[in-house]
């Protein structure tokens, strides 16, 4: 199956073609975003050198010395000025080269720049996915003063990085009865933890996470000294808002009616009741307590990769590397990078290496629909066929956030969970859990939205409003529990990516079961389909028009909420 794939993409990419004028220049920038991927998985592995031997320092040197080529051949463009595709290329390898491409100075630090890409669940960039910021081992000084690191030389980056580093220290040391979780772990045992008491209790062993963005949440918290100059920024510049939903063509004045919508609909079909923050999950969890026992941590990965293997995506065999592991110093969000990108090579394509970071302590539905996601982001880099400079994510995070849930999904249709997990719930309890962890994601970037429109407003008295409109929650103002993504301090705006993803992957999903047919139990010839419509593409293709030739027509919400409307009344 996988041969066959191969020869389908390599008869729609670019095969052999004649040498540009800029050929040098495209393949010095290969080169040095091969040694550059690998320096980022070394490091994200918490390793001193790669599977095959080569040592970091080893690596650092490769990749100065292809930086410093790639340097020198941009710096010898044709005066004349290349054709429209090749100068768009060139634009692409300049961007990346400032942006991606930094310096090298010490091989016994982490990198300065930015790491991995997008994807996650926390991710595309993961944050991506997606983008994953330094998990090294190193402390950081969490006793620090916000208003002075946000007065400083650039000061919103410096505030950023700062909070990042505290959270992720905060997020992997979270003391419940004498035991240290992370942050993933409490998030999977709310839903299946009987006791109120003890739930509760869980829900505030969270409180370190909380403080390492909002303080004490008084004026003077890091949180709001980072919005009012993330509010700043997006006046000074284009709202990431607006510049996310452009880029797919969706009118960004239509945003927020769409994330409402979706709230909506969620309070239409759950009971009517208040609730505490703690009972959240609890109360959308019950397809979680029922599977706990057919999902324990062991058969997280066969599962994964027994799904794709059966949409004719064999994870093996398209080179996907796995480091699911907790450890200390690991990066707290889960993300996929490239790790080596698929490349043209003597009239043939030659494989990548998708790199999944996770960091699993337990077995449940929700750890297991974060990896089919983040292995949604690694199938889809792998289908990449396209020239060097393409060879990257698409370009719009929201869209490679999206396709990575088009499989991924299929979790929640009983029919998938009696194949690969022996049993199932039914569909109304499956769709709660589905779309739990989505409204969330929608009440986040709501948050976003209207914090950013009054930053000098209290964001636990923002986000009360929202979960008590539209979860029925229990207003807590003295607790900070918002403060729980890592998204929301080292990239204000991208849980954008995760709310209208949602609103894109089901519009994308539903438009596949109309045009291929349902893939719930498996589909052989599922992968090559996809890739040849919506993967294969990177930057070769804007992403809108990606879309809407698939879709034929722009986007639109009702296929999530028709697919929400689903689980009926409460």
């Amino acid at each position: 199956m996988l041969s066959a794939l191969l020869g389908l993409l390599a008869s729609v990419a670019c095969g052999p073609r004649e040498i540009s004028p800029l050929g040098a220049i495209e393949a010095a920038y290969q080169d040095a975003r091969y040694h550059k991927d690998r320096i980022d998985v070394t490091r994200a592995r918490g390793a001193e050198g790669t599977p095959d031997g080569a040592t970091l320092p080893d690596l650092i040197a490769r990749y100065r010395a292809a930086r410093a080529t790639l340097q020198k051949a941009l710096a010898s463009v044709p005066p004349e000025g290349p054709g429209a595709d090749d100068r768009r290329a060139l634009e692409v390898i300049k961007r990346t080269f400032e942006k991606d491409l930094g310096e090298e100075q010490d091989p016994g630090k982490p990198d300065a720049g930015p790491a991995a890409a997008p994807g996650g669940a926390g991710t595309a960039a993961p944050a991506a996915g997606t983008q994953a910021p330094d998990g090294g081992a190193h402390e950081a000084d969490c006793a620090y003063v916000a208003r002075a690191l946000a007065e400083g030389p650039d000061g919103m980056r410096v505030l950023s990085d700062r909070m990042y580093a505290c959270f992720g220290e905060a997020a992997r040391n979270l003391v419940f009865e004498g035991q240290t979780l992370d942050r993933l772990t409490v998030f999977s045992l709310l839903p299946v933890t009987d006791d109120p008491a003890r739930r509760k209790k869980l829900f505030l062993a969270m409180q370190p996470v909380w403080r390492s963005i909002n303080g004490d949440g008084g004026p003077e918290s890091s949180f709001r000294h980072l919005v009012r100059l993330s509010a700043a920024k997006r006046g000074a510049d284009k709202n990431p808002v607006e510049a996310g939903a452009g880029v797919l063509g969706i009118d960004p004045g239509a945003i927020e009616g769409w994330l409402t919508a979706v709230l909506e609909k969620w309070r239409e079909i759950t009971p009517d009741r208040i609730i505490e923050p703690w009972d959240f999950a609890y109360e959308a969890g019950r397809a979680s307590r029922t599977l706990r026992a057919a999902i324990p941590l062991e058969v997280l990965k066969p599962a994964n990769d027994r799904f794709y293997h059966d949409l004719g995506a064999e994870v093996a065999a398209l080179g996907i590397q796995y480091d699911l592991l907790p450890r200390d110093g690991k990066d707290p969000v889960a993300f996929t990078t490239f790790g080596a990108r698929p490349r043209h090579k003597d009239g043939t394509w030659v494989r990548g290496e998708p790199w999944v970071f996770a960091a699993y302590r337990v077995g449940s539905i929700d750890n297991l629909n974060e990896l089919l996601h983040e292995t949604g982001h690694a199938i889809h880099i792998a289908a990449i066929r396209t020239r060097p400079a393409f060879m990257d994510w698409p370009d719009s995070d929201l869209f490679t956030e999206g396709i990575a849930d088009i499989a991924a999904l299929e979790i929640f249709e009983p029919a998938w969970q009696r194949k690969y997990l022996g049993t199932s719930v039914p569909l109304a309890d499956s769709l709660r859990a589905k779309y739990a962890g989505i409204v969330m994601d929608v009440a986040w970037t709501l948050f976003e939205i209207r914090m950013h429109r009054t930053p000098g407003a209290d964001p636990n008295d923002v986000w009360s409003d929202i979960t008590g409109r539209y979860f029925r929650v229990r207003p807590h103002p003295e607790l900070s529990w918002w403060a729980a993504r890592g998204q929301l301090i080292n990239l204000p705006g991208y849980m954008l990516n995760y709310a209208v993803g949602a609103i894109l992957v089901a519009d994308l999903r539903a438009r596949a079961k109309d045009l291929h047919g349902a893939y719930t139990e498996g589909d052989p010839s599922w992968y090559g389909w996809v890739s040849e419509r919506l993967y294969r593409f990177g930057l070769e293709r804007p992403s809108r028009q990606v879309i809407e030739d698939f879709l034929g027509r722009p986007v639109s919400p009702r296929a999530l909420l028709e697919d929400l409307g689903r689980a009926g009344g409460p």
